[in-house]
């Protein structure tokens, strides 16, 4: 026994060493309502052995006899009626907890902040958030459409709760899994040279033309820039996927997307892929979110839907 104890003090420790836990005390403030244990236990959903466990378990944790046991029921001493006054102040202080904690619970719920790079945004996650509308029809949905880097930049600022990027890398700081996988392709328009060759294209040649690209800092960009080991000063930089792909159909000049991108494009014959030797341009498509917290409530069915 310690100094403590030998003085009087009683057992020392933390709270929940000396407190009973809020299944005892429901337990023994059910005894207190129905005068009876083997009712209580029904109440609270144990065997009747297991509530006289739990209230002899009490009682020698607070160092003093709860309950009278007799063949006519059980009653409360004296000591008892004062534990369950104060068991009760401490139940219904519970209840607020859990109001609480259940209300921050649905307005967590009752939005989401999603960002993504342009390729998923525009061809991916439409999909997606109409499958987690028919399971969660009163979440709001909110979407932040930018480059990679900058879905990197709104996580990291808490202005999103689940991101997807096209990179090659993860950016510091997120945790990630990947959910797709994407290809670039070379495409033009059908009357643009490069739409009538016999050869394929070579990767010395594609990084020494200037193109039609996003910008720097989407995902595209970095795939083809890191594949060709460089790229020529853009014929055209612009900031999404749409405009990129608007300006090789009108003839502008040769592009690099999604191969998700220009699916339509290079069935109705709008753009014509061009052959690309030497090198293969492939990625990870991933969702991203800050290290160590993994996505909760919509964010982490949306995550699902997508890996469906």
């Amino acid at each position: 026994m310690s100094k403590a104890e030998d003085e009087g003090h009683g057992p020392v420790g933390g709270l929940a060493h000396r407190v009973p836990d809020l299944g005892a005390l429901e337990l023994l403030l059910a005894v207190a309502r129905l005068g009876s244990l083997g009712a209580a236990a029904r109440e609270v959903g144990i065997t009747q052995p297991a509530a006289s466990s739990r209230i002899r378990s009490m009682e020698r944790q607070l160092g003093v006899a709860l309950v009278d046991r007799s063949p006519r029921g059980s009653r409360l001493t004296d000591a008892g009626a004062l534990v369950t006054d104060w068991a009760r102040r401490v139940v219904e202080a519970a209840e607020a907890f859990d109001a609480g904690a259940q209300a921050l619970r649905d307005r967590r719920d009752s939005r989401l902040r999603v960002a993504a790079s342009m390729t998923i945004a525009e061809y991916l996650l439409p999909g997606w958030l109409l499958a987690l509308r028919a399971e969660r029809p009163d979440t709001a949905v909110s979407l932040l459409a930018g480059n990679s880097a900058a879905v990197a930049e709104r996580l990291l600022a808490d202005e999103a709760d689940l991101g997807f990027v096209e990179g090659l890398t993860v950016p510091p700081g997120l945790d990630a899994v990947v959910i797709a996988h994407d290809r670039l392709v070379v495409v033009a328009a059908p009357g643009h040279p490069w739409a009538r060759r016999r050869r394929p294209l070579s990767a010395e040649e594609l990084a020494a033309t200037p193109l039609i690209l996003r910008e720097k800092g989407s995902g595209t960009r970095q795939v083809l820039d890191t594949a060709l080991g460089g790229l020529a000063r853009p014929l055209i930089e612009l900031s999404s996927t749409t405009a990129v792909k608007a300006a090789a159909v009108g003839g502008a000049g040769p592009s690099v997307l999604s191969e998700l991108a220009v699916r339509e494009e290079l069935t109705m014959r709008r753009l014509v892929s061009v052959p690309l030797a030497d090198v293969t341009l492939g990625r990870s498509l991933r969702a991203v979110w800050p290290t160590g917290h993994r996505p909760t409530g919509p964010a982490r069915d949306l995550l699902s839907l997508t890996r469906a």
